[in-house]
């Protein structure tokens, strides 16, 4: 099983969060809190799964991923999107654009485990 997680996130508390109960259950997390450099940041870590916000400053989640899954390599990265807004037309277009997994705000420490498991078994 995969152990390096990538958090693109730029609210503070939540990459306190996530970083703490991942690290707790045994992840090397790396963060990144910038959009527009986000993609070099995936190719430079090289994670076994992302976990991507939807608005980050610079640049979307969603143009993030168009763009990873469009890279060499990028296609099978897992990737959970996690967003404060939970509308039908967010999850569409996240799926859409190749989404392993969509989240929203706010979340339980049980659900983000549940769903970094889950990516790195399948």
């Amino acid at each position: 099983m995969g152990k390096k997680v990538l958090l693109i996130e730029d609210e503070p508390n939540i990459i306190e969060a996530i970083s703490f109960i991942l690290k707790r259950d045994g992840w090397t997390v790396a963060t990144h809190a910038e959009g527009t450099t986000a993609l070099e940041a995936i190719l430079r870590h090289a994670p076994d799964v992302v976990i991507l916000d939807v608005m980050l400053p610079g640049r979307s989640g969603y143009d993030i991923l168009q763009d990873l899954r469009g890279s060499d390599g990028g296609q099978d990265l897992p990737v959970l999107m996690l967003t404060a807004r939970g509308q039908t037309k967010d999850r569409e277009m996240a799926e859409r654009l190749g989404a392993s997994r969509f989240m929203t705000k706010p979340f339980s420490n049980k659900e983000v485990l549940a769903a970094i498991h889950e990516l790195v078994q399948a």
